[in-house]
């Protein structure tokens, strides 16, 4: 035990954390690299109001060169499960990637153990997710904040970067290079939207992505068992959600229709394809969409049931909504799959193709009714979408600007909702919520978690 004296002129005598030790004794190795003299470093303690001074011998740089070795030979292993129960990890800064009580919580539930972890709160969604749209638009940089500028250079907004968690370009919106490098250094994704909100493109960083977590997706879901175990339990929450919804929403929805489709969710727990589950999905899709107009009030309900659920193009205001949300919510599902370090094209009941996000089509399918079906059917029966928010066109029905930004209004609040967890039993919002059910699925591919529950409404 190395005892190093207070500078507080207390007397009395503390040491510092191994890992503070460690840390800093590496930091003072990289300045003398670089030509400085470093006789001794300085950790401050906020908690405990003390500054500890930790001489840099040379026995300390052995220790420090000894654990990098010993750091850098683990990382060709897997990686190991978080601690039970350790009073460091609250206040980790890892603790969102490992998730040390949601996955110990979900082990001991497989072991039926009556013992409980402690459920600790991932991080807040405090931060700015921005949209630009405007035609003409430009982001750049300034110090340490985003300047948005309209097409003649003149200032329309200043944000500062820290508050910044994710931005969408929509068509012609321009971005510079020092933007995106800027943004990219500090992992905030970027992404690229047509003017009707296609995915066109994400700024992908060359962080510490995790090749053992992409490696064990490829290896899982080339192994039918496993796609065939992710995806039923996948389509049983979507096809629950969309039941709840229904009966939510539709004072007139016939018995046998909420029977039909919980049937269909029953069949889709204990499928034994991938072939048969898409038949049971499609079933309760069909079932759900038929229905679909009695959730929404007045003449775009009338429109809709004479339509049915279309998308390319979409024929009418309801289809235009529906098909936007479900794009907006493939974005999120891609950036939280990156977050998560997997990889969004390869999944396991959408078919992989080139150019399609198939784990970002799994991911969502919980989330449909959820996200894109609430808020189309909110904002169309209190008025925040009108007719005038679209125009007809030969292409189909298209959101006016005016239109857009009703939508984003719409979206955003939903996004920022909270919901509570049905089995961690904390509530995050819709956004963190998606981010944890991909980090949950990375902690299932490594075969930390047994098994996987996805958000159901109550």
């Amino acid at each position: 035990r190395r005892v190093i004296p207070s500078s507080d002129g207390d007397g009395a005598e503390v040491e510092p954390w191994p890992t503070d030790r460690i840390q800093i004794t590496l930091q003072t190795l990289l300045l003398e690299e670089a030509g400085y003299t470093v006789p001794h470093g300085i950790i401050y303690y906020a908690s405990e109001r003390r500054r500890v001074i930790v001489p840099i011998t040379e026995e300390l740089r052995r220790e420090a060169l000894e654990t990098l070795d010993a750091v850098k030979a683990s990382s060709t292993n897997p990686r190991p499960l978080p601690l039970i129960n350790d009073p460091k990890c609250p206040k980790c800064s890892l603790q969102p990637v490992c998730l040390p009580d949601e996955v110990n919580l979900t082990r001991e539930l497989e072991k039926n153990s009556k013992r409980k972890p402690r459920k600790l709160w991932p991080p807040r969604d405090d931060g700015i997710h921005l949209v630009m749209q405007k035609k003409g638009t430009k982001v750049g940089v300034r110090g340490s904040s985003l300047r948005i500028t309209d097409y003649n250079g003149s200032k329309l907004q200043e944000l500062p970067l820290a508050n910044l968690e994710s931005l969408s370009l929509l068509g012609s919106v321009q971005i510079s290079t020092q933007a995106i490098q800027t943004l990219s250094d500090k992992n905030i994704p970027v992404s690229f939207l047509s003017a009707a909100g296609r995915m066109v493109a994400m700024i992908d960083t060359l962080d510490s992505v995790s090749a053992e977590i992409r490696r064990a997706q490829v290896r899982k879901f080339d192994m039918p068992e496993k796609a065939l175990e992710l995806s039923r339990s996948l389509i049983h929450a979507k096809i629950l959600n969309q039941r709840k919804l229904l009966m939510r929403n539709s004072h007139d929805l016939p018995k046998e229709i909420s029977d039909a489709i919980s049937e269909q969710a029953k069949a889709a727990l204990k499928a034994d394809s991938i072939e048969s589950l898409r038949g049971h999905e499609g079933q309760a899709a069909s079932l759900y969409f038929q229905n679909f107009h009695r959730m929404i009030k007045g003449e775009f309900s009338e429109v809709f049931e004479a339509n049915g659920r279309k998308r390319r193009p979409a024929p009418d205001p309801v289809n235009t909504c529906l098909s936007f949300a479900y794009t907006m919510l493939t974005h999120e599902c891609t950036a939280s799959l990156k977050t998560a370090r997997l990889e969004p094209t390869i999944g396991a009941f959408h078919v992989s193709r080139p150019g399609r996000p198939a784990l970002s089509l799994d991911l969502m399918e919980p989330f449909r009714s959820l996200i894109s079906d609430s808020i189309t059917i909110s904002a169309f029966n209190r008025g925040e979408l009108q007719k005038g928010h679209f125009h007809q066109t030969a292409a189909g029905s298209l959101f006016t600007n005016d239109g857009r930004k009703a939508f984003f209004s719409v979206y955003g609040r939903r996004m920022a909702e909270e919901v509570t967890h049905p089995v961690f039993e904390y509530k995050l919002s819709y956004r963190r919520m998606i981010i944890l059910h991909a980090r949950m699925i990375a902690a299932w591919l490594m075969e930390e978690v047994p098994t996987l529950s996805f958000l159901t409404t109550r």
